[in-house]
């Protein structure tokens, strides 16, 4: 031990200890021959496996429209890890223990022969376990979700009634619906076969350590949970910012655009973290309450409202490290007048006892300087006393800023004196930084959210009325911009922060935004 630990002591608290087990079961993939398989979930999976987190046992069977054999597939899949591993050289005598645990059963979704094979197949297995804890990840179309599930309770491998020995599961991914009442069918067609606690929906930022750590940071550490409050609290900016363009997902965003892409999901669910109340435990239900809680707090957007608290933009072309880029409407699969959002900034109001009048600021866009997701909360300024009144605006407020990604940490922001003998303030920043306190290893999301789905534990799954609540503020804004084309303010090069929209937007309340910035 050295100086320092002797003088502070490091005491490690270990909250998982009571997490379930994860039992012997059997994860069937619908969508087997897709991306999302060979990029995310089979190296997921074999990381799982070369850290002993599996069950023993455990199987994953591969459905696809496709034949193959399992040879072939298990090939396919070695290369793709081969690739795609967060870990690299993969080690060949792991891989074929792992790959001895894969199979691939080929045939329509929509056909009853398909759902027979993969019955025997699973009974194949021998071990009852594999053949009734089932883990259904669709990986497929939104619009085949019902249908497969239909398909899984006709053949009985998916059961609704409360079991004492087995389970059933389902993992869906996004997009989940395109508006609240496509959202609202796809709910109503997967809790017709299956309980509302056996569908798990994916968001994988809620995966990230990062996001996780949100709760950790505001509810283990008092002194900041009594900051957290429209008290101390000016505003808080929540930017997620991507470098790269659409490229050649142009015909998907033509129809999803930035509000449905990212806000809908992903910034509605940090927002949620972030200002979220206490649970009354950490079980799964207090906190979806809490983020439920939060999300119908948000003050209701009219059409008038929408033209003044949100702005979308769109890129056109310019450089990004010395390098060109073409505008959106450039773009492969994008129309040559297209009026879609490539970013989009907003002002949202809460209207609960603590966040009453605190402004949250949320943005994201493509083809920005640099890729970063960070929460910024920004503390009121001090008094327009002593150093306040001497210094004015070039007194910096303090901060406290959450990096999700790159450079993963939280920083505090406050002001100290520069050395030297004239009295010259400037901020200062005290730095935690995962990669120095931890080492570089971060799990993949996909790890731990596959993990838990296989452990029955939905707390960094999406409930519901989460997403019908997230839809019905994205749906409220969307109808604000109904038949209005861009202008051209709402226009920005690609390389830059946005479009000039967007600063007026917050220029309005006297507040300015904080592009993040390299932090090593």
């Amino acid at each position: 031990m050295n100086e320092s630990e002797q003088l502070d002591e490091i005491i490690t608290c270990r909250i998982n200890d009571r997490r379930r087990s994860v039992e012997p079961c059997s994860m069937i993939i619908f969508g087997a021959s897709g991306d999302l398989t060979s990029r995310k979930l089979i190296p997921a999976l074999y990381h799982l496996f070369t850290e002993n987190a599996l069950p023993t046992p455990f199987r994953i069977v591969g459905v696809a429209r496709r034949h193959k054999t399992d040879p072939q597939w298990r090939d396919e899949l070695l290369a793709a890890v081969q690739q795609f591993s967060r870990t690299r050289p993969i080690d060949l005598k792991v891989w074929n223990a792992f790959a001895e645990n894969i199979s691939y059963s080929s045939g329509d979704f929509s056909e009853v022969e398909t759902y027979k094979r993969l019955e025997n197949r699973l009974s194949s297995f021998g071990d009852e376990r594999l053949r009734r804890n089932l883990l259904f990840y669709l990986a497929t179309l939104p619009s085949q979700f019902g249908e497969v599930v239909e398909q899984l309770h006709n053949a009985a491998l998916l059961t609704r009634e409360d079991q004492e020995k087995f389970w059933q599961r389902i993992v869906v991914e996004k997009p989940f619906g395109n508006d609240l009442a496509s959202a609202e069918q796809l709910n109503a067609d997967l809790t017709r076969f299956a309980h509302e606690k056996q569908v798990f929906r994916i968001d994988h930022y809620l995966g990230k350590e990062t996001v996780q750590n949100i709760l950790m940071f505001r509810f283990s550490n008092s002194v900041f949970e009594q900051l957290w409050n429209r008290q101390s609290v000016d505003h808080v900016q929540i930017t997620v910012s991507e470098k790269l363009g659409v490229g050649e997902r142009g015909g998907y965003y033509e129809e999803a655009g930035a509000i449905r892409d990212m806000v809908q999901n992903h910034l509605l669910q940090v927002l949620s973290l972030v200002a979220m109340e206490p649970p009354v435990s950490l079980d799964a239900e207090p906190i979806r309450d809490e983020k439920v809680k939060l999300l119908k707090s948000i003050r209701p957007l009219g059409v008038k409202d929408v033209a003044k608290q949100v702005v979308r933009g769109q890129y056109f072309a310019g450089a990004i490290d010395g390098k060109p880029r073409p505008g959106y409407r450039q773009e492969p699969k994008v129309k040559s007048d297209s009026d879609v959002e490539t970013f989009v900034a907003m002002k949202l109001l809460i209207d609960n006892w603590r966040w009453s009048g605190v402004p949250f600021y949320l943005r994201t866009g493509k083809s920005l300087p640099m890729s970063a997701s960070e929460v910024r909360v920004q503390f009121k300024p001090t008094p327009h006393v002593l150093f306040a009144e001497k210094c004015g605006t070039k007194l910096d407020a303090n901060a406290i800023t959450l990096r999700l990604q790159p450079d993963e940490g939280i920083y505090l922001r406050f002001n100290g004196k520069v050395p030297g003998t004239s009295l010259t303030v400037r901020p200062v920043r005290m730095h935690f930084s995962y990669n120095s306190e931890f080492g570089a290893y971060t799990p993949e999301a996909y790890e731990r959210l596959l993990l838990e789905a296989m452990a029955g534990d939905a707390t960094l799954f999406i409930r519901r009325d989460e997403v019908e609540t997230a839809w019905g503020i994205v749906d409220s804004i969307r109808k604000g911009w109904k038949n209005k084309p861009l202008t051209n303010r709402e226009f920005y090069s690609a390389g830059t922060w946005g479009p000039v929209a967007a600063e007026d937007l917050i220029l309005q309340s006297g507040h300015e935004w904080r592009n993040p910035q390299p932090m090593t």
